[in-house]
């Protein structure tokens, strides 16, 4: 096969939860482990950051990775979902994997895949895992895709285990509650391996203290260990003054990425980062930290999050897709000074839309579409809900349409964001505005 007819393959015969959402589901590291034990568990030969959370994941991971790469190390990073290209999920100091070693690796284990019914995620991870090992990649920044304690990924042992936080998502597999979720994010704990915690929480963080004294674990608060005394933007950058609690070192930090909600991401970068510098073999010096997040985006290649389409009108594009994640793009939203706001938006039909349309500026224009996805909601139910809020929305059929339909009536003065969904994002950095 060649490349597209792999790809046809992975998409079509192996369930892909982007795709088809909870059909795609399979939890349970059996068939992950047996799997790469077959191939000779490439996941050992490296150090490994595992990342869990319901926001901030991607973030962190290529923060830390960029990090990680500036401090001279070769560096895996493992994400999902991507974007517009499969292959955004598996780089190696930030450059994609290649067409060849995709294909390569399905035509080697592609009996071995079917015999073990292995899902699409599943069979991700064993690549990556197999590719880095391949690499010689010496760090890998490993992202969670679904909880925790049963995804695939968590076959691996990490020298730090990282839950960026936890809200309210996917509740039909990992319970209906902060402190349910937060037992099945936790399962990542590791036995005698710290875990570094986004923000504290009094309605879960009693459950990751459990489960951390269970496993002879500690518990490391990233805002105890670091603290923001001040944010602001500088040119194309976000600024942070941080200070390091426990000896007052100051560090002022530079980040391309522009969503307000990077504070509590830095803090957790920081925080990983001084673990690692301090507690592993890993080395990483005032200068790589620095320069590492400033490159971040040029480093890992990495987008959609509060990323800055156009300046002149105003176009703003961003990945965030529930309630937990989108509160925060609301608040931000409401301070862009504008004469009037536009918002292009599609959901998955699985999200909790209403509650997110609460949450959105009641000032807005609304524009409702429909990405190319079977999970997408339909134009009919976002109007409905539109209503019943009373938004002041019209519908498109497909998300061009609806850029363009934004476009043709915005000022010069005005500011467009595009977001609700990944798919709608992806769809809009895969053309040209």
């Amino acid at each position: 096969m060649n490349y597209q007819e792999t790809l046809d393959y992975l998409f079509t015969s192996l369930p892909m939860f982007q795709n088809v959402g909870s059909l795609a589901y399979k939890p349970g590291l059996e068939r992950i482990s047996d799997f790469c034990r077959k191939i000779g568990n490439p996941q050992r030969n490296y150090f490994i950051i595992h990342i869990a959370g319901t926001n901030g994941k991607g973030s962190v991971s290529n923060m830390l990775a960029a990090v990680l790469q500036q401090a001279g190390y070769q560096v895996g990073l493992y994400t999902s979902p991507h974007l517009t290209d499969f292959r955004e999920r598996i780089r190696v100091n930030g450059e994609m994997i290649s067409k060849q070693k995709v294909v390569n690796f399905v035509g080697k284990y592609r009996k071995n895949m079917e015999e073990a019914e292995l899902s699409f995620f599943e069979m991700t991870t064993a690549l990556a895992f197999d590719y880095f090992a391949q690499s010689d990649v010496e760090v890998a920044v490993i992202e969670t895709g679904l909880g925790g304690r049963l995804d695939a990924t968590n076959i691996v042992i990490p020298a730090v285990s990282v839950i960026t936080n936890i809200g309210l998502e996917h509740t039909e597999f990992l319970g209906d509650s902060l402190p349910k979720i937060a037992r099945e994010k936790g399962g990542i704990i590791k036995k005698s391996i710290p875990i570094i915690v986004g923000e504290r929480n009094s309605a879960y963080n009693l459950v990751l203290e459990d489960i951390a004294v269970d496993r002879r674990s500690t518990v490391i608060y990233a805002p105890e260990a670091f603290e923001c005394r001040k944010q602001y933007y500088e040119s194309e950058y976000q600024v942070f003054d941080m200070i390091r609690t426990r000896d007052n070192q100051q560090y002022t930090l530079r980040l391309p990425l522009l969503g307000e909600y990077q504070r509590q991401n830095i803090t957790t970068v920081c925080t990983i980062a001084d673990f690692l510098h301090e507690n592993t073999p890993l080395s990483i010096s005032r200068r790589a930290f620095v320069e590492g997040l400033r490159e971040c985006n040029t480093i890992t290649g990495f987008r959609g999050r509060w990323e800055v389409l156009s300046t002149n009108p105003q176009i703003i594009c961003d990945t965030a897709h529930n309630a937990h994640g989108l509160a925060r793009v609301a608040e931000q939203l409401e301070k862009v000074e504008c004469d009037k706001l536009y918002c292009v938006m599609g959901f998955c039909e699985d999200k909790d839309i209403k509650s997110i349309l609460n949450l959105m500026p009641k000032k807005a224009h609304y524009i409702f579409t429909r990405a190319t996805s079977r999970r997408a909601a339909t134009t009919e139910s976002l109007a409905a809900l539109a209503t019943e809020l009373n938004l002041d929305f019209e519908c498109c059929e497909d998300v061009k349409s609806a850029v363009e339909a934004a476009k043709s009536t915005m000022g010069t003065n005005d500011a467009l964001y595009i977001g609700g969904s990944t798919f709608v994002v992806a769809e809009v950095l895969d053309s040209t505005l």
